[in-house]
């Protein structure tokens, strides 16, 4: 009995686990079909959101992370070599447009303008005596005339004698040698009236060739005196240049140059950058630049800031090649293992000036930029060119005005009078 009873329990169980299997296996089914149905739709409704935002908005944006603040670096490089005796500023200083930043030995500028100096009164003095040379030699040739109108006198007088002796020689009243006597007269004076008439030749010519050299310009003007006052010129602008001043209001960056150092010109000392004129190199790819335009508005990001600041901007041109063009060494497409890579073109992007006095930049920053390509009405690339310069400085402009001053006195100290106004 106990065994017919435990076989009856046993296959009780068996028909019970049978019964209670296929329940779990149902349920994890519906389960994968619900969570199925979910992705699917959350799927749909992403795709249809993206759709929706790239049909209202997406299309007209697009951006970068690969932009760079951009700038303008000055470099100072002497005009003339020297030796460096003080620089006047260090790395990260600001400097306004004509503050002196290195000066060199002035010594030897110094001679050299001493010398071109001297040359000039030297000039203005010799050029000051052939001019009163020419009134010299108008009253030479005013004496050598009066000589050859006197001897043409004595000529006439010496044939007078003649005529009158021959008259009275026909009735014996003169002797042969009297008349032989007054033909040596005529032949004498007839010599003396040669060489006056030569004597008038010669100082004619001579006054001429005085003529070339001084001319009717006045004594500034003569080329002897130009050329010197080229010298003095030019060692003033030497002088000058012993000091080199900031061309442009900026801050100092890169210095190299030390106290001592003996430099060369065109050798780079430092840089300044004027920060307040810096902008974006914003690389788009190839494929998002369909809809850029110049003049589009720009929304940029720095690193330097976050997200929390945002600059206004507005792409003022697109570059005329890719950046691979531009570069040191270009790939070679022509090659057998050729390999398609999507090129960038760098815009230019204009930063807004307010901005970016209350959040200054600097060179070399990372940026995000976001171009707006509502209004396509812009031109692809410049149309008309540049009527104003880009860059310009007046820090040189003042040396001429005090060399030609220089130049004036010099003049007049030499002359004794005031000199023309033409220098």
């Amino acid at each position: 009995m106990s065994d017919e009873a435990g076989s009856a329990v046993q296959a009780a169980g068996a028909d019970g686990s049978a019964s209670a299997a296929p329940a779990p296996a149902r349920r994890p089914g519906r389960r994968r079909r619900i969570g199925l149905v979910v992705v699917a739709l959350v799927v749909v409704l992403a795709a249809a959101g993206y759709g929706a935002w790239w049909t209202l908005i997406g299309q007209y944006y697009v951006d970068t992370d690969n932009a760079y603040v951009q700038g303008h670096l000055v470099q100072i490089t002497p005009q003339i070599a020297g030796t460096v005796l003080a620089i006047n500023v260090e790395d990260t200083d600001r400097v306004e447009a004509g503050q002196p930043l290195v000066r060199l030995d002035p010594a030897d500028a110094r001679v050299a303008l001493a010398q071109a100096q001297a040359q000039l009164a030297q000039a203005v003095r010799e050029a000051a005596s052939l001019d009163a040379g020419n009134a010299t030699l108008r009253a030479g040739i005013d004496l050598r005339e009066a000589d050859e109108a006197k001897a043409r006198i004595e000529l006439d007088r010496a044939h007078e004698d003649l005529q009158r002796r021959q008259q009275l020689g026909t009735s014996g009243a003169v002797s042969g040698e009297e008349l032989g006597h007054a033909r040596r007269s005529i032949e004498g004076a007839a010599a003396a009236a040669t060489a006056a008439r030569a004597a008038v030749v010669v100082a004619r010519r001579q006054y001429a060739a005085n003529q070339v050299l001084t001319g009717t310009t006045p004594v500034e003007r003569n080329p002897n005196v130009l050329r010197a006052a080229a010298a003095v010129r030019e060692a003033w602008l030497a002088l000058e240049r012993t000091t080199l001043p900031a061309p442009v209001a900026g801050y100092v960056a890169r210095r190299s140059v030390q106290v001592g150092q003996r430099v060369q010109a065109g050798a780079p000392l430092m840089a300044v950058i004027p920060l307040d004129q810096v902008w974006v190199e914003a690389n788009f790819k190839e494929v998002q630049l369909r809809g850029v335009r110049i003049g589009q508005p720009v929304k940029l990001t720095a690193d330097l800031y976050g997200g929390k600041v945002e600059f206004d901007g507005r792409v003022v041109g697109l570059a005329a090649g890719t950046g691979a063009a531009f570069a040191l060494l270009p790939p070679q497409n022509a090659t057998g293992n050729w390999i398609k890579v999507v090129q960038r073109v760098p815009v230019r992007i204009a930063l807004d000036a307010r901005r970016l006095r209350e959040h200054p930049l600097r060179v070399g920053l990372s940026m995000e930029a976001t171009i707006d390509l509502h209004d396509q009405s812009g031109p692809l690339l410049a149309e008309a060119s540049r009527r104003q310069p880009a860059a310009h400085t007046q820090v040189f402009a003042g040396s001429a005005g005090e060399a030609d001053a220089m130049i004036r006195r010099i003049i007049e100290a030499n002359l004794g009078r005031r000199a023309s106004s033409a220098h």
